[in-house]
C-alpha cells in the first residue's frame, strides 16, 4: 500500500485542477484514471464539438458579411483539424501537465475500501451503463515516462483526502428497440470520421442541438427530436429553432421518440405522433448519468442513485474527508463549473475559505450554446419564482456594431431583481456572442448595484452597447413609470 495526501478519482478538467492546485501546495497526490487524462471535455465533448461547430459559424457570418461571398467548408480538412485537437484520441499530449507537478498517475479504476483507502483495478474492462450501450473506456496502458504505471491491484490510502472526479456518461433513455439500434451518443458523433448521409437526434438540449448545427453545416441531413433548449429563456430555443429549420434541419420540436429499429444500413425512429423519420444514424442526446456506480460508497454506508451530494466545500455529508466535484455531483454540468469546484475542495483541503464566498454554482452558472445564434446565459431566468423580477429585452444586434458584425438577430434579454437593484439573469442570443458572457457574469457574482453598472460605458462601435441600449430602455420605462 502506498500513500499520498490526497488521491484524485478521475483525470478530467475537474480532477486535474484539484490534484494541481494541492501539489502546487506541496502536498503529494494520486490521480487515478481507467481512461484518457483530459477526460469527456477534451476528446469527447467541448473540445471536439467546437471544432465541428466553429468552421460553419465562421462561414455563415462570413456570408452574411456585405462583400463576401461563396465562403464554404472543406470538410475533410475539419474532421481532420478536429483530429488534431483531440490529439487522435490519445492521451499522451495531456500527461507532461501532470509530470510538471509531480503528480503520481494510476492507470485503473479507483474505488473506495474504507476511509481514506482506495483500491484500484484493471482498467481494461468495458463499462455497461444501464440499458445496454456499452463505452470502451480505454484500457491501454502505454509508457509515459515513470510519470504513470498501471496500479492494478494495488491500495492506495489518503492521509488528507479523497475527491472523487469522476464525470458522467451519456443517458440512454428507455426507448424500445434503441440499445439494440446501436446509437451513437455524444463520443461517436464527435469522433466520427466521416459525416453520414443523414442523422437522426433524439433530446434537442445542449448537445442535441449543436450536433444538429455541426452535422447541418457538414452537409447532413438532419432530423432533431424533441424541444428545443427547453432549460433557457423560450426565445432561445425559439431562434435556434428557425435558424435550424433555415439552414435545412427538419425540427420536430412537438413529438419524441417512441421506438426504434435498425434495418441494414437505415435507422428508422417512430415519433408519439405516429410519424417515422429514417437516417443513416442515429443519435442519443437525452442527458447525463453520473458514474457513481462502482465508486464504492456503499463501504461507507453512503447510498447513491445518480449524483453525489455535498456541501458548499463540495464534501460528501458524514465524511468530511472526501470530496465529489464536477459533473459528478449534479449542480452545474459544464467543465468551467467542474474547475471551480475543484478550486473549493481544494481550498477547503488547504485549510483556506474560498468555499465562504462561493457564489457561483448551481443553476445560475453561466453556460454558451455555440449555434447559430449562439446563446450566451448565467442567472436566472425570467420565469423564476424565488425573486421578484423586472425584464428589459433589446435586440442584439440594435446597436452601430451590429450592422458589422454579420449578425443573425438576436435578443439580448436583462433579468433585473426589483428588491436588490441588481442584476439576477441575463440571456443574449445572436452571432458570436459567446465572450459577451463574463461582463453579464461579473454583475451577477459582483452584485454590482444598477445604478452603479450605468456608468461602465461600452465602446462605440461594439455590439457591447447592448449594456446602453438595456439602459436606455431601463431610463424610457422608469421615465413612464412617474407619469
Amino acid at each position: 500500500m502506498r500513500t499520498f495526501d490526497v488521491v484524485v478519482i478521475g483525470a478530467g478538467p475537474g480532477g486535474e485542477v484539484a490534484a494541481g492546485y494541492l501539489a502546487q501546495a506541496g502536498l503529494s497526490v494520486a490521480i487515478v484514471e481507467a481512461d484518457k487524462v483530459g477526460g469527456e471535455c477534451s476528446f469527447y465533448a467541448c473540445i471536439p464539438s467546437k471544432a465541428l461547430l466553429r468552421p460553419g459559424e465562421l462561414a455563415a457570418q462570413a456570408n452574411r458579411t456585405p462583400g463576401v461571398v461563396g465562403a464554404t467548408l472543406d470538410v475533410p480538412a475539419v474532421l481532420a483539424y478536429r483530429d488534431e485537437l483531440i490529439g487522435h484520441l490519445d492521451d499522451a499530449g495531456q500527461v507532461p501537465w501532470l509530470e510538471e507537478r509531480r503528480i503520481e498517475l494510476i492507470r485503473g479504476r479507483g474505488r473506495l475500501i474504507g476511509e481514506r483507502r482506495v483500491a484500484v483495478t484493471p482498467p481494461g474492462s468495458a463499462v455497461t451503463p444501464p440499458g445496454g450501450a456499452v463505452t470502451a473506456p480505454g484500457g491501454a496502458v502505454t509508457s509515459l515516462g515513470g510519470a504513470s504505471h498501471n496500479g492494478a491491484g494495488e491500495v492506495l490510502e489518503a492521509r488528507r483526502a479523497v475527491i472523487l472526479a469522476g464525470g458522467t456518461r451519456a443517458a440512454l433513455p428507455a426507448i424500445d428497440g434503441l440499445a439494440e439500434a446501436q446509437p451513437w451518443t455524444n463520443r461517436e458523433a464527435v469522433t466520427a470520421q466521416e459525416i453520414p448521409e443523414s442523422l437522426v437526434i433524439i433530446g434537442a438540449g445542449v448537445v442535441g442541438v449543436e450536433m444538429a448545427q455541426a452535422y447541418t453545416s457538414l452537409g447532413s441531413r438532419v432530423t432533431l427530436i424533441g424541444r428545443v433548449l427547453p432549460r433557457e429563456e423560450s426565445f432561445a430555443g425559439e431562434q435556434v429553432s428557425a435558424s435550424l429549420r433555415d439552414q435545412g434541419a427538419d425540427v420536430r420540436a412537438g413529438a419524441r421518440a417512441v421506438a426504434v429499429t435498425r434495418t441494414g444500413k437505415e435507422v428508422i425512429v417512430t415519433l408519439s405522433d405516429g410519424a417515422t423519420v429514417s437516417a443513416s444514424e442515429v443519435l442519443v442526446a437525452a442527458g447525463r448519468t453520473p458514474q457513481s456506480a462502482g465508486l464504492g460508497l456503499e463501504a461507507l454506508g453512503i447510498t447513491v442513485r445518480g449524483a453525489i451530494e455535498v456541501d458548499e466545500r463540495m464534501r460528501v455529508p458524514g465524511a468530511d474527508w472526501l470530496y465529489a466535484i464536477g459533473d459528478l455531483n449534479g449542480r452545474a454540468l459544464f467543465t468551467h463549473m467542474a474547475k471551480y469546484q475543484a478550486r473549493i475542495a481544494a481550498s477547503d483541503v488547504l485549510g483556506d475559505d474560498l468555499a465562504v464566498d462561493h457564489l457561483a454554482d448551481g443553476p445560475g452558472a453561466p453556460r454558451v450554446i455555440f449555434t447559430e445564434p449562439q446563446v450566451a446565459a448565467v442567472g436566472i431566468l425570467s420565469t423564476a419564482t424565488s425573486h421578484r423580477t423586472r425584464v428589459i429585452d433589446v435586440p442584439t444586434d440594435g446597436n452601430a456594431g451590429g450592422a458589422f458584425a454579420g449578425g443573425i438577430g438576436g435578443t439580448a434579454r436583462f433579468v433585473i431583481d426589483v428588491d436588490r437593484e441588481v442584476l439576477a439573469g441575463v440571456t443574449i442570443t445572436g452571432a458570436d456572442v459567446a465572450d459577451f458572457l463574463h461582463a453579464a457574469t461579473i454583475a451577477i457574482v459582483g452584485e454590482v448595484p444598477i445604478r452603479r453598472l450605468r456608468h461602465a460605458v461600452p465602446a462605440f462601435p461594439t455590439r457591447s452597447e447592448i449594456w446602453l441600449k438595456f439602459f436606455d430602455a431601463l431610463a424610457a420605462e422608469e421615465t413612464s413609470g412617474r407619469r
